[in-house]
């Protein structure tokens, strides 16, 4: 029986330390998850949309990003004579924001930057538009 009970002594002490394993990984991802979501909120809520005087814009091809961790996006934004006339998404991490994709049309018509975000796609939006802003900038 002496045998049979360290067998079993080894077999618990190997399953305690797998289940311990276990959790301090899961904790462990659950911290890092619970970090990058805040990480995220905050870079989306520091992006402040403000438009951008497109006199002061030369012709050229420009090139932005901005990414938030769980939301980016990276551009390519055209301008002639003073008017955006394309804006190429060529990066959209998006999560569930894809809707925001047509939000460059939508600057291209309006010729700003500070248009109304997409229902549903606030921070895709908000992205899509600081990476225009910085391509411009």
């Amino acid at each position: 029986m002496g045998n049979r009970w360290r067998k079993a002594q080894k077999r618990t002490k190997i399953m305690a330390c797998v289940v311990l394993g276990a959790t301090v990984a899961a904790l462990t991802g659950g911290i890092y998850l619970l970090s990058a979501l805040r990480d995220y909120k905050n870079g989306v809520a520091a992006i402040q949309v403000q438009n951008i005087d497109l006199a002061a814009i030369g012709d050229g091809e420009y090139f932005g990003d901005c990414d938030t961790g769980l939301v980016g996006a990276r551009v390519r934004v055209v301008v002639e004579n003073h008017r955006i006339t394309e804006i190429e998404l060529l990066e959209h991490k998006n999560g569930r924001g894809e809707a925001a994709e047509s939000l460059p049309d939508e600057i291209i018509r309006e010729q700003r930057i500070d248009v109304d975000a997409v229902s549903g796609a606030t921070s895709s939006s908000k992205v899509i538009q600081e990476a225009i802003i910085k391509a411009l900038n």
